[in-house]
C-alpha cells in the first residue's frame, strides 16, 4: 500500500473503504469494503431495558473529545480475539491527526479520574464511521454509544456506520446493509446540507454538556 495520509483516509471513507492492520505489530495497512456493512439506523436505535437503568445509576461521567488519544490507545490495548487488535501505531497516528483536523471524535466515560470506557470514529458530512470501543467497567462502552447517538441526532447526521454486524451491536438495532444500498446511503449522508460534521461539537454541548455530562443525564 502507498503512503496513507489523513487526506487519503477521508477520500477512502467517502468511497466506502476503511483501513485495518492485521495485528497490532503489523506495519502494513489493508483496505476493506465489506459486501455487507453494519449500520445502526439513527431513528431506530434501541436502548435495552437494563442499559436504561444503568444510565440512571452508574456513577460515570461522560465527556466528548477530551482524551481522544487515551481512547484510541485503550481500544488498541483491549484484547479482541486470538488475532489481537487491528489498531497499530500507524492507525493511532492517522486517526489522531484526523482528530486534530476535526474529522475524528471520541466519547469518554470516566469513573472519578479513571477512563473506563469510550469509543472513537470518523466524521464526514452527515456520516459517522464508528471505529472501535472499549470497556473496563460495566456498561461503559454502551453508555458512550448512547451519548454518540444523542449527538448525531442533534446534529442531524444521516448515517452511523459500524463497519460490521456483531452480537454486541445487535441489541442496539444494527442492520446488515448490502454494499450497493450502503453506497446510496453514504452518498446521501455526504451530501447533507448544512454539513452535520460542522455541528458535532455544538451538538455535543447542546445535547448535554461535553465536559460535565453524566450518565444519569443521558
Amino acid at each position: 500500500m502507498s503512503e496513507v495520509t489523513p487526506e487519503l483516509l477521508l477520500e477512502s471513507y467517502a468511497n466506502g473503504y476503511f483501513p485495518m492492520a492485521l495485528a497490532r505489530d503489523e506495519a502494513e495497512l489493508y483496505w476493506f469494503s465489506p459486501e455487507e456493512r453494519g449500520v445502526i439506523p439513527l431513528d431506530g436505535f434501541r436502548i435495552p431495558r437494563g442499559l436504561r437503568r444503568a444510565l440512571k445509576t452508574r456513577p460515570y461521567r461522560v465527556t466528548v473529545d477530551q482524551d481522544f488519544e487515551g481512547v484510541i490507545r485503550a481500544c488498541a490495548d483491549t484484547p479482541r480475539d486470538e488475532d489481537g487488535t487491528w489498531i497499530n501505531a500507524e492507525i493511532i497516528a492517522l486517526y489522531t491527526a484526523l482528530h486534530h483536523m476535526g474529522h475524528a471524535h471520541s466519547i469518554e466515560v470516566w469513573h472519578e479520574a479513571t477512563l473506563v470506557g469510550g469509543l472513537y470514529g470518523v466524521s464526514l458530512g452527515g456520516a459517522f464511521f464508528g471505529e472501535s470501543m472499549f470497556s473496563h467497567a460495566s456498561d461503559a462502552s454502551k453508555i458512550a454509544l448512547v451519548r454518540l447517538v444523542e449527538i448525531l441526532r442533534a446534529a442531524e447526521y444521516r448515517l452511523l456506520d459500524t463497519q460490521y454486524v456483531n452480537d454486541h451491536l445487535q441489541q442496539f438495532g444494527v442492520q446488515a446493509v448490502p454494499k450497493a444500498d450502503y453506497m446510496i446511503k453514504l452518498e446521501n449522508a455526504l451530501s447533507a446540507s448544512p454539513n452535520p460534521s460542522s455541528r458535532f461539537s455544538t451538538a455535543s454541548v447542546r445535547s448535554g454538556n461535553a465536559s460535565s455530562s453524566s450518565a444519569s443525564d443521558t
